[in-house]
């Protein structure tokens, strides 16, 4: 059952870097750490799928400095993925991993090395290939920026551009679930607690009709942390072809900090931002790191148009890249 769940080499992924369970007698593998495994592997152009042979994994510890008998411990995990993947099965929730033919190709262009080794996910996999407009925003939401959100999201599903956002409670839940109910498609990041939020009965009706897909890089049942809702952020604007900022405070919060990072990121994807008298004073500073307004109605049209035309011209050097980027496995 399991070896048609995991291929082998996410299987050896998860057993380097998943979470099973509260009570951890070795700790998972780190992003960074995992790297350093990776750069081995190419080196001596190996899969992960290799490691489960115990031959390769001291040398895999001797050249990537980590220790050995943690890989070992890590890899003999097999008992407790079988019951996590029994339960995952369960309730719908799916598991792929760098190495698998599915792994957004967005990720890996947008975040290279820093792509998430793993992503569990429930709904429409086809989804998987992104585009669509980020909605982003504060928890705290004011009436005004709620009825914006709302209209957002249906114009996104009028224009039939998916919705992508965190599905935190404010901007990003309303900005999904607009655009939901008006018939349209959204993707949701998440920080925490998939399972909990997979199980919501709108979320299981839109699921069940294909046009929802919840995702995210930490186990189903992880609880909110604010280094993980930060680590997410990246992975929202990532998976998106435009990115729109509807309240952002000054230098705090999650919101500030997400946009903050891909405006300076080397390939950005473009960032709006909702102005009005009334918007914090954090929209305004995002202009001036190199945000764009959001101007009016035509805005999204125009975007919906761009993202269709720039999809058709990149659809062969992403076939391409599917091959090519074994640097990232």
């Amino acid at each position: 059952m399991m070896n048609d769940f995991l291929t082998e080499d996410t299987k050896a992924i998860i057993l380097l870097c998943g979470v099973f369970s509260k009570e951890r007698t070795v700790k998972p593998l780190t992003l960074t750490e995992y790297t350093k495994v990776v750069q081995w592997l190419m080196k001596e152009n190996l899969r992960p799928a290799d490691l489960l042979e115990q031959k390769n994994v001291e040398h895999a510890s001797k050249n990537s400095g980590l220790d050995g008998q943690r890989l070992v411990n890590l890899l003999r995990r097999g008992v407790q993925l079988g019951f996590a993947v029994e339960e995952w099965q369960r309730n719908g929730i799916w598991v792929i991993s760098r190495s698998d033919k599915e792994y957004p190709i967005r990720y890996k262009k947008h975040l290279k090395e820093k792509s998430p080794p793993l992503l569990f996910g429930v709904g429409n996999r086809s989804l998987l290939s992104g585009g669509g407009l980020a909605v982003v925003g504060s928890r705290n939401i004011d009436e005004t920026a709620l009825l914006f959100t709302q209209k957002i999201g249906e114009m996104c599903a009028d224009t039939k551009m998916p919705v992508v956002s965190g599905g935190a409670r404010g901007i990003d839940i309303t900005a999904m679930e607009a655009c939901l109910n008006a018939g349209g498609v959204a993707i949701g990041v998440l920080a925490d607690t998939l399972l909990k939020k997979s199980l919501e009965r709108d979320a299981r009706r839109a699921v069940a009709e294909g046009r929802l897909l919840l995702l995210s890089p930490y186990h189903p049942n992880a609880r909110f942390t604010v280094g993980g809702a930060m680590g997410r952020n990246k992975l929202i604007y990532a998976l998106a072809d435009y990115a729109l900022v509807v309240s952002a405070e000054y230098k705090k919060g999650g919101t500030w900090s997400g946009a903050v990072e891909e405006l300076n990121r080397n390939n950005s994807i473009p960032v709006f931002v909702r102005t009005s008298k009334d918007t914090p004073s954090g929209n305004d500073k995002l202009i001036e790191l190199g945000a764009c307004k959001w101007n009016d109605e035509l805005e999204l049209h125009n975007l919906q148009q761009n993202s269709t035309e720039e999809s058709i011209l990149n659809q062969e050097a992403d076939r391409e890249l599917k091959f090519e980027q074994v640097d990232l496995l």
